[in-house]
């Protein structure tokens, strides 16, 4: 989209990706990239690491469900999205502002380590499950076969990003999020407008 700032992390998670459902049962994944820069110093002849930026990001429907099955706390990944800023206020009354990464794309590096990929059951272009590979990212299984399967009772409520439930108005706007079909992607009303 015109206007999207896109950009490109490599990383390790600092944790197992939080997978959650919204009420209409769509999945998103939270979880925290950490990228640390070294540069080598040349008076020590050492590899020095550098101050880390830990990076919020998320990831929704089967992507995210393919995410949560795939990658774990440590694994070092590439993820590539649109930077997001939101403004808000602590419970002090403080002002805030918050960076999260709404990731497109995301998968493990493979500079240090090896995988296998496998494609998902629903997953048409690509998407899959990494495994096998000297056994550091996961099982062989396709993802669909990993997740036991849950009611829409026992899934885990998603939180809105934002704090609260959408406020209505029907467009970006207006401070709540679009009305289903009123541009948003594909006509959910049950994520934030990016």
């Amino acid at each position: 989209m015109a206007g999207d700032t896109i950009i490109t992390v490599v990383g390790n998670l600092t944790a197992d990706p939080e997978l959650r459902y919204t009420p209409n049962g769509f999945a998103v994944a939270n979880f925290t990239i950490a990228s640390t820069p070294r540069t080598f110093d040349r008076q020590s002849n050492q590899w020095q690491d550098g101050e880390p930026l830990f990076l919020r990001a998320s990831v929704w429907r089967e992507h995210a469900e393919n995410v949560a099955a795939t990658l774990t706390k440590g694994q070092r990944v590439i993820a590539q999205g649109k930077l997001k800023q939101r403004s808000y206020e602590s419970r002090e009354g403080e002002k805030r502002t918050a960076f999260e990464l709404d990731i497109d794309e995301i998968g493990p590096a493979l500079r240090y380590a090896t995988a296998q990929v496998t494609r998902s059951a629903g997953g048409g272009g690509g998407g899959g499950q990494v495994g096998g590979g000297g056994g550091q990212f996961g099982g062989g299984a396709p993802a669909h076969q990993q997740r036991p399967q849950q009611t829409q009772q026992q899934r885990p409520q998603a939180e809105e990003p934002w704090g609260s439930q959408p406020s209505g108005g029907g467009n970006f706007g207006s401070g709540g999020w679009a009305a289903p079909g009123a541009g948003n992607s594909g006509g959910f009303d049950d994520e934030p407008p990016f």
